[in-house]
């Protein structure tokens, strides 16, 4: 699985650059009996239907070309925006929502203060910790979580 994601980040990343788009994430998973290839991307104020097509086409195009062929099996190809809720994966992520303040949910490896997980503003960020101000019940608390504990972290829509 890892060598297809290498394979179609290799191939992606030029044809986003000619936009100036973001690779956000690439997964490649089996979901019942059909396997998806899914490539997330974005821009600056968001990313539209038709540039998701767009990077489609270009995408498939360049894969139906590859001799051999990176994935054997059948596959659905899916080119989307990573939503309002998306994956904070490279340091850019971190830093961009710790420059807002963005709310975020992170799982954890181990348990912080009783807790595997956690969402609310992240106020603070250095190479190896960030603090998230939260909310239990009334009250506002932080946590100060190490960088190697946090299993996923993704933007959090507020309400």
């Amino acid at each position: 699985m890892s060598s297809v994601v290498e394979t179609v980040t290799d191939l992606v990343a030029p044809i986003l650059e000619k936009h100036n788009f973001e690779l956000v994430d690439i997964e490649f998973v089996k979901e019942g009996q059909s396997w998806y290839l899914r490539v997330f991307i974005d821009k600056e104020g968001g990313i539209t239907i038709d540039e998701c097509a767009l990077i489609s086409d270009e995408l498939s195009e360049k894969l139906d070309t590859c001799d051999p062929d990176p994935i054997q099996q059948a596959y659905y190809l899916e080119v989307s925006s990573p939503g309002a809720e998306r994956p904070l994966k490279k340091e850019r992520d971190f830093e961009n929502a710790a420059a807002k303040q963005a709310n975020i949910f992170v799982t954890l490896y181990e348990k912080i203060d009783g807790n595997k997980q956690y969402e609310g503003h992240l106020i603070n960020l250095t190479a190896d910790e960030l603090t998230i101000e939260y909310r239990e019940k009334t009250r506002k608390k932080e946590v100060v979580i190490p960088r190697d504990k946090i299993a996923k972290a993704r933007l959090a829509i507020e309400f």
